[in-house]
């Protein structure tokens, strides 16, 4: 396991599966090749609770004021979603001023996105019980309790437990299969076509 969580340690959970009708492999080779193209690959997402300018951008740049970097940990689900995989052409960082998004790069089906310049297959268990959500209405609330209701994905805080490959005494372990690195902007708005 190349990912090593430490008590303290900010990251994005989020749960991923088909999008916009592709696999979640063929995603995974697809933004592979992004990053190698552009440098960095945009991840879609959709949903309120990683509200780019409000939750990821803050979040991700406190993490980066203390040191850290920001990891957005996936864990595969059975999904059907089947949304047209229309590619966004352009994107935001605050819905306002918008730029043409890098030719390489083919975000699909979505209303937001993370900027990742990482994406690894990984396999480790994360405790959501050892978690507190970081920023927004919900803050300090355990993470597995968050994620039982209607979210899907999270901005949290690793309050305890050894992640790097010791015991975790959790009862709320969540497998880890995908790993990236956020990088700057950290998280956008699309729109496709330019209005």
């Amino acid at each position: 396991m190349g990912t090593v969580l430490i008590p303290g340690q900010g990251l994005i959970f989020m749960k991923v599966g088909v999008h916009a009708k592709e696999s979640l492999e063929e995603i995974i080779a697809r933004k592979k090749k992004e990053i190698d193209e552009a440098g960095f690959a945009l991840w879609g997402y959709g949903g309120a609770t990683c509200y780019p300018n409000t939750m990821v951008q803050p979040f991700a740049k406190e993490c980066v004021a203390n040191g850290q970097k920001l990891m957005l940990c996936m864990q595969e689900m059975d999904s059907k979603h089947f949304a047209e995989p229309v590619r966004a052409t352009h994107c935001s960082v605050d819905s306002r001023t918008w730029s043409e998004i890098h030719p390489a790069i083919n975000v699909r089906g979505s209303r937001f996105a993370m900027a990742i310049k990482s994406l690894e297959v990984e396999d480790f268990e994360l405790p959501l019980d050892h978690t507190r959500v970081a920023i927004g209405p919900n803050k300090g609330r355990v993470g597995d309790k968050y994620i039982r209701g209607r979210a899907d994905k999270g901005c949290f805080e690793l309050t305890s437990g050894l992640i790097s490959g010791g015991p975790v005494e959790s009862l709320s372990k969540v497998r880890i299969t995908l790993v990236a690195e956020l990088c700057e902007p950290y998280a956008v708005f699309l729109k496709n076509p330019p209005q």
